[in-house]
């Protein structure tokens, strides 16, 4: 209750410190809370744009997509590197000097290869998504004793039955920490995406209302983009605490 409590006088305090310092400010560059609300319901109304639920479908089929190729990519490689040694040694260490290479970067080529539509923002989120992913499934494989895997390989264990009997209960708290964070990485990375060129998505509504100067519009966008992304970690945090539990 405590924690509950400060956290609605901090949303209290900040929502009252943008609304007198959107009053202070330009009404054609500055939306106080009073003004966005409005615009808000007229957004959930569909009046002010009316193929919203179009835009949002496409941007959680374009997450959904990109998440499950970084989930099914970073654990295929991060297995490899992780229980085959020498694979681990020598291409770890260039894993991780992609991964600190500014995401915005790869975007420019993706827009090349990829075009404007849905496949570039899939692939920005995938890519962005990846790397933590991988990085997770190595760190948690090196955390596994690993006189574990030399016995299952002794009765005769198959790499894939190592994997999900020995190497993912002794990792998976590590795992469900990589794939929480693979998840927040793979919607900014489609969102990002969806901003900085695209046709359709909740990205592009934004980018449009925010190129008109429709600053109210552009706060309610926003403000429901926001709340899918809090819908996505708050799954994820739900899981964590779950692994948490079962590891305990």
């Amino acid at each position: 209750m405590k924690t509950a409590l400060t956290r609605l006088g901090l949303l209290a305090a900040m929502v009252l410190a943008w609304e007198v310092a959107a009053r202070a400010g330009s009404p054609l560059l500055y939306v106080p809370p009073s003004s966005a609300l409005p615009a808000l319901r007229d957004l959930l109304l569909l009046r002010s744009y009316p193929d919203l639920p179009s835009h949002l479908l496409l941007t959680i089929r374009e997450i959904a997509i990109a998440y499950a190729l970084s989930v099914g990519a970073g654990l295929a490689v991060g297995f490899a590197l992780g229980l085959y040694r020498t694979i681990g040694r020598a291409y770890g260490p260039i894993l991780a000097a992609l991964y600190a290479v500014p995401s915005v970067v790869w975007y420019p080529s993706l827009m090349l290869f990829f075009g404007l539509d849905a496949a570039s923002k899939i692939a920005f989120g995938f890519l962005l998504g990846f790397f933590p992913i991988t990085l997770a499934v190595l760190a948690g494989i090196r955390q596994v004793n690993p006189q574990l895997v030399t016995v299952a390989r002794a009765f005769g264990a198959r790499p894939l039955t190592i994997f999900l009997k020995v190497l993912v209960p002794g990792m998976l708290f590590t795992l469900v920490g990589g794939l929480r964070t693979g998840l927040a990485l793979s919607v900014i990375g489609v969102i990002v995406g969806e901003v900085l060129g695209s046709k359709a998505g909740m990205g592009a509504l934004i980018s449009h209302a925010y190129g008109l100067l429709r600053t109210a519009d552009y706060v309610a966008l926003v403000v429901l983009t926001l709340a899918v992304i809090a819908a996505s970690d708050v799954a994820a945090s739900l899981l964590e605490r779950r692994a948490q539990r079962w590891t305990e």
